[in-house]
Parts: structure tokens; sequence; C-alpha cells
């Protein structure tokens, strides 16, 4: 948008350039006189265009920054509330696992008392 803007802008410098330098060259004067203005109004032009050359690019570099900055911020929040959920996942992993070694903890020690009652019917019968 601000590309369109600018073309527009520089259409328009252009044209009325072109526009006052037509009207400089039908003007009834003397050649000298004619030179003359059509090398202000070119000058003219010329600082007119350099100003809104620099003001667009003021204007486009500012634009940029804050798109960066805003780019930045949400991937800065993107990460962070990832990270969140890592670390919740990871907790709740860890959790599951923690549950897992006690429930094979007890598994071994029911099944060392099994065998352990299997020797020991082995031995009374």
């Amino acid at each position: 948008m601000a590309s369109n803007t600018g073309q527009t802008l520089i259409a328009l410098l252009t044209g009325a350039a072109i526009g006052a330098g037509l009207g400089i060259l039908y003007a009834p004067e003397k050649g000298s006189k004619t030179r003359e203005k059509l090398s202000k109004e070119a000058k003219k032009a010329q600082k007119k265009l350099n100003q809104q050359i620099q003001e667009t690019s003021h204007t486009l570099s500012e634009k940029a920054q804050y798109a960066k900055y805003n780019f930045e911020q949400k991937l800065n929040d993107t990460l962070s509330s990832a990270s969140y959920k890592a670390d919740d996942i990871l907790l709740a992993m860890e959790d599951k696992l923690e549950a897992l070694r006690k429930q094979n903890a007890k598994l071994q020690i029911d099944s060392t008392v099994d065998k352990a009652k299997s020797s020991a019917k082995k031995v009374t019968v």
C-alpha cells in the first residue's frame, strides 16, 4: 500500500514538472529567460521529489521497525507459551513415570512374596 502511494506521488510530481515545463516553453519570452525558468522549475521539482522520497523512506522505515518489533513480541509470547506447555507435559510425564516405578516395585515385591510362598509349600509338602 505504501509502495502505491509513493508511485502515485512520483507520477503526480512528474506530471506537474512536465506541465510546468510545457507551460514555460509556450510562454512568449526570450530563450534565456525560458531556460532559467525551466532550470528553476526542475530544481523545485527535484527538491520536492527528494523531500517526498525522504519522508516516504522514513515512514517505511518506521513501519518496518514496528512490524519487526511486533513479530519479535509475538514470537517471544509463542515461545514462552510453548515453554510453559512443555514444562507442564514434562511434569505430567514425570508423575506418570513415578507412578509406574511404584507399581513396578510393588509387582516385584508381590512376585518375590509369591515365590517365597511357593518355595515354602514345596518344603512343607
